[in-house]
């Protein structure tokens, strides 16, 4: 382990964030904490730190000049030394609630007894979803609410963009019979693997890097947790996936671009819910 670590968190508006935390992760970043106005990330701490710094606030004068954020994004940074590591990171990442079925927990923290409620445990790593963002949640909630509608019926699903693994682990709690799970980023495909692993679900998920367009078979439920912008490049492909009668949840939209996605589909679907948290929407659609 590094005698000690650099410490950054950048206080930014919502629309920052994923673009943000990217940069980061590409920056070399094994992690980062989302906050809600913010990011936190962590790098080793060596002599290349002066140049971290300067990467990093070129960035965010960049972002700054095409942003709606209000403020000029905010730049802090310490230095952590190796006895405080653990508990300076893990103390971000706390178990949540989620929906009325889940409860998602990091692997070091012993879950309350639940009569109902299912422990999705998920080690933080280099990939989206942990349970803590709005948009991760709010798939989750509507994918509950996809899986009561099937009448319990057997269901096949799609994850696009699966990212930590989180919402194809959910899926093969609420009981779909067939799963597929893609993304196209190797480090997400491998933190997924893990999770879907830790959580007993591996030899019930599809894991795969191909595209939505090279997959050659519709689907009782596709969710899409991406941004409005990929949403709109790949809305051709995700309408194909969808069965007749089917549900696609698509999130990861800030509320101004609502509109823009909901339009987009409503040739052949209609609007059955609509999540807002914040400053995003999650969006309930189905098949006409």
């Amino acid at each position: 382990m590094p005698a000690s670590w650099l410490q950054i968190s950048v206080r930014t508006g919502a629309a920052n964030i994923d673009a943000l935390s990217n940069f980061l992760i590409e920056r070399g970043s094994p992690g980062v904490v989302l906050k809600k106005n913010g990011v936190d990330a962590f790098f080793v701490h060596s002599r290349a730190d002066a140049s971290l710094r300067t990467d990093i606030r070129n960035f965010l004068g960049g972002i700054a000049q095409v942003s709606s954020f209000g403020g000029k994004p905010r730049l802090e940074w310490k230095i952590i030394t190796e006895e405080n590591w653990q508990h300076s990171w893990k103390r971000f990442i706390k178990p949540r609630r989620v929906g009325n079925l889940f409860w998602v927990t990091p692997p070091w923290l012993k879950p309350p007894n639940f009569r109902r409620r299912q422990v999705i445990t998920l080690e933080p790593g280099m990939a989206f979803g942990t349970g803590t963002h709005a948009t991760t949640r709010g798939c989750m909630e509507f994918l509950e609410l996809a899986a009561e509608r099937q009448r319990g019926g057997t269901f096949t699903a799609l994850d696009v963009g699966t990212g930590s693994g989180i919402l194809a682990i959910v899926l093969a709690r609420l009981g779909a019979r067939a799963i597929w799970a893609i993304d196209n980023d190797d480090v997400a495909l491998t933190v997924a693997r893990e999770n879907l692993r830790a959580n007993g679900v591996a030899k019930r998920v599809h894991l795969s890097r191909i595209k939505p367009s090279g997959i050659k078979r519709t689907f009782s439920v596709v969710v899409a947790n991406l941004t409005a912008e990929t949403i709109l490049r790949v809305a051709a492909a995700l309408e194909k996936k969808v069965a007749p009668k089917g549900y696609l949840i698509l999130s990861g939209i800030l509320h101004k671009k609502a509109g823009e996605i909901t339009r987009r589909f409503a040739v052949k679907f209609k609007t059955v819910k609509c999540k807002r948290a914040r400053e995003w929407q999650t969006l309930l659609l189905q098949r006409k």
